[in-house]
């Protein structure tokens, strides 16, 4: 079979590139490929090499996209990362609370109509076909009703479309996508699923797909290459695959460790009170489009909730007026901890009670500091760290580590982990201090089987003691640890 990309004996020029053993890998014509493994696995460092990006000792990378292609490669494949879902190069000035705030919006912030219609135009002609392509790839992702909408305002589900709708109007011969389903709904994961397989058989195009997720190989795969260890398995069918690797762990955290989490001291300053959040008539705008309407939410001390709702229909808004996050909160009937918003709490002080991760907050970390400093940050409740913990607290942030498997990785920097260890830092900084209020919104974002049943199983031997009470937002109902009892849906508002 002819061979589009092959890289024989590959070693990266660069020593900090390199896999633990030469490459050898062979993508043939018309095959769909998963490159499958665990996080920090290499499947990130083995897709750079594929592409170029990571220049090898002896012999380039080989490539043939078959007749009538392009002459540069960068025209024939393209790579969607785990960043650029978040946002890419438009996101270097992005911070934490940036979403919520309106009035940081100038004339020069892009719009998703602007943003989709330039890379539209520079990735080919303007021709009434392409026009075509453009609505059908509009209307798989719902886009029409986000497109005078700005792009700092995107859920990352809605940035993971616009992201996807981009690479797409290219027409590339080889698409390569990172974890190209996490953040999407499922109505919307089945929708791309679907289009991705009639791409493959309509156009001439292949399919990488880089996964941490076994669950989430689409049935147009039809082969999978294995990575673990920094080294390339031997390629297989998907059916061999799936029989190799496909059973899923059920218990990961050991005993030891789920019993000291049980047994941790309770501190003397919570709140221990009754209601721990109430909403009344909550209805939050944003110039002409309104994002919540008339909400009302009790939320007692030691329940556990699921928040759920297709992208963009105000979740993670929701959290943001809980965590004090958004500003329109204080304009809104909040009560926290039995407090009413604005009776003269600070934002510092309702922070310090609750334990917090989301998509944004992954997004707007670029820190590069140790990633026991990230944690540490958790204890301050900062984007970075400005004053120093005390040898008991770094203590406490190895411990928290050390419970999500990063006893390793305490001094390693935070951009140089992978993007689902960089997810497990900032989980051991959302519970570091032992909130009261966990809320916890896409939490498994990008993390293996393994780690998300560790992560599962953590969640629920904290949940066990008392006066915990936790919000968890996922587009995966099987994510959800046995600890939810309880479920609040929001729906798409269209106004």
């Amino acid at each position: 079979m002819q061979a589009t990309i092959r890289i024989s004996q590959g070693v990266a020029r660069m020593p900090r590139w390199r896999m633990a053993q030469p490459v050898d890998l062979e993508i043939g014509r018309g095959e769909q490929v998963a490159i499958a493994g665990g996080n920090g696995s290499g499947k990130s460092m083995l897709t750079d090499l594929i592409t170029g990006r990571h220049p090898l000792l002896l012999r380039d990378p080989e490539y043939d996209f078959g007749p009538g292609a392009r002459p540069l490669v960068s025209d024939n494949i393209r790579y969607i990362t785990f960043r650029d879902c978040y946002g890419g190069d438009n996101d270097r000035t992005y911070y934490l609370q940036q979403r919520w705030n309106h009035h940081d919006i100038d004339e020069e912030t892009p719009t998703v109509g602007k943003t989709l219609e330039e890379a539209f135009l520079s990735s080919g002609n303007d021709t009434p076909e392409r026009r075509d392509f453009q609505r059908k790839i509009y209307e798989l992702f719902g886009l029409n009703g986000l497109l005078d909408k700005y792009i700092i305002l995107l859920s990352s589900g809605e940035l993971r479309k616009t992201e996807l709708a981009k690479a797409l109007f290219g027409q590339p011969r080889v698409l390569i996508m990172d974890n190209p389903f996490i953040g999407l709904d499922s109505a919307t994961r089945e929708q791309l699923k679907t289009l991705l397989g009639e791409l493959t058989s309509t156009m001439q195009l292949q399919i990488v797909l880089i996964l941490s997720k076994t669950d989430d190989m689409p049935p147009f795969i039809t082969h999978v290459i294995p990575v673990s260890a920094m080294t390339v398995g031997r390629k297989m069918t998907r059916a061999e695959y799936m029989q190799a690797y496909g059973r899923r762990p059920t218990r990961v955290l050991p005993e030891e460790k789920e019993k000291a989490i049980t047994l941790l001291p309770y501190r003397d300053d919570d709140y221990h009170a009754e209601e721990v959040v109430r909403m009344r008539d909550v209805t939050i705008r944003y110039g002409e489009r309104t994002i919540l309407q008339h909400l009302d939410w009790t939320i007692r001390n030691g329940e556990r909730w699921s928040l759920s709702g297709p992208n963009g229909s105000g979740k993670s808004t929701l959290l943001s007026l809980i965590c004090a996050d958004n500003p329109q909160g204080y304009a809104c009937d909040i009560t926290l901890f039995g407090r009413s918003r604005g009776s003269g709490e600070s934002i510092w002080d309702i922070k310090r009670h609750i334990g917090y991760v989301s998509p944004e907050m992954h997004r707007a970390y670029k820190k590069d500091l140790p990633a026991i400093r990230i944690v540490a940050s958790g204890l301050k409740d900062s984007i970075g760290l400005y004053v120093r913990p005390t040898d008991a607290e770094y203590a406490v942030c190895r411990w928290w580590m050390d419970i999500f498997g990063l006893e390793d990785m305490y001094e390693r920097t935070f951009l140089s982990l992978s993007s689902g260890e960089q997810r497990l830092v900032l989980l051991a900084r959302a519970f570091v201090k032992d909130p009261e209020l966990l809320i916890l919104d896409e939490p498994l974002h990008g993390l293996d089987d393994r780690n998300r049943q560790l992560v599962k199983d953590i969640i629920e031997a904290f949940c066990r003691r008392r006066d915990k009470t936790l919000i968890m937002v996922t587009h995966y109902e099987e994510e959800l640890p046995p600890c939810i009892t309880l479920h609040k849906r929001i729906e798409q508002n269209h106004q």
